[in-house]
């Protein structure tokens, strides 16, 4: 009898190991998030993201099996400035998960301690999709990419204290390495500083403002709202008197759109992209900016 007792004991104190060594469960609604997730936890996590990098995360298909991932998640990472709006709080709402909400330590909001731009003085239709609280595309900068991470190793360790220490020197190895290329990039940009790029949609002026250059000119009129015609015929006599050299695209806009202004002007047009994995050979947020940097600098040469 002591024999049986000694092994459900044995048993019952593996059991509780191997939970309290279970991979955190992480769920984050858009690949960027995803990527610096996973250089945070290493083999310590489960990363899960809801948004594909080659689809516009504004309008993510809110499918049931998003709601499953959330009931089942230790930690949500999220923007946090509102470019989720559409989809992230009824999939949050069936999901009922404690854990998740705002304030508890499982709940990661990129946006924590970043300063937004372009914060609109009046919201209204008739300016497109604008977003209230400011522009979210901000994880493109790589400054504020090294604050998320942070923000991540704090969340992971505290859900899960006896790997606090691995999280920590992953993200002292992330941040390294950033501090390291952002003198690599910004030498590689340096040429252009002050110069003027075109893109389709307003996605860029936190990368801008960490370069140096200027991209103020969109083949969108305003946010969200399709070119037309005579907005077109606008941006190339624009593109045409300034000289400008490159316009950039993401994977879900209209790239013929861009075509056409690009054989009427001999501007270049760059693939372009915000989240990692949505072009070849950018696995990693660092082999992201690597393949941005170098495409812009190629067109703008």
């Amino acid at each position: 009898m002591k024999k049986l007792i000694h092994i459900l004991t044995l048993a019952l104190f593996a059991g509780a190991t191997v939970t309290a060594h279970a991979k955190l469960n992480v769920v984050t609604t858009l690949p960027d998030l995803g990527a610096l997730a996973r250089e945070i936890g290493g083999d310590k996590v489960d990363v899960t993201t809801m948004a594909k990098p080659t689809e516009d995360p504004h309008f993510v298909d809110a499918r049931p099996s998003f709601v499953v991932q959330l009931r089942n998640a230790d930690v949500l990472i999220d923007g946090g400035a509102e470019l989720e709006l559409g989809w992230l709080p009824p999939l949050l709402q069936n999901a009922r998960n404690p854990k998740l909400d705002v304030g508890k330590p499982g709940r990661v909001q990129a946006s924590q301690g970043v300063r937004l731009m372009n914060v609109p003085a009046n919201v209204t239709r008739a300016a497109g999709d604008v977003h209230a609280l400011g522009n979210p595309h901000f994880a493109i900068d790589p400054i504020i990419a090294k604050t998320i991470a942070q923000h991540i190793a704090q969340s992971f360790a505290a859900v899960d204290p006896p790997n606090a220490p691995a999280y920590d020197a992953n993200y002292k190895e992330l941040e390294a390495t950033i501090n390291a290329k952002l003198q690599e990039w910004g030498t590689a940009m340096l040429p252009f500083k002050g110069k003027h790029v075109v893109a389709y949609h307003d996605s860029w002026p936190y990368f801008a403002h960490r370069f140096g250059i200027e991209i103020d000119l969109f083949l969108e009129p305003k946010p969200g709202i399709p070119p037309s015609p005579s907005h077109l015929a606008e941006v190339i006599g624009q593109i045409k008197a300034q000289g400008l050299k490159a316009i950039i695209v993401e994977p879900f806009h209209d790239r013929k759109i861009a075509e056409k202004v690009a054989s009427s002007t001999g501007a270049k047009v760059v693939d372009f992209a915000q989240y990692p994995g949505a072009l070849p050979d950018t696995d990693s947020y660092v082999k992201l900016m690597d393949a941005l940097v170098s495409r812009l600098a190629a067109a703008m040469k």
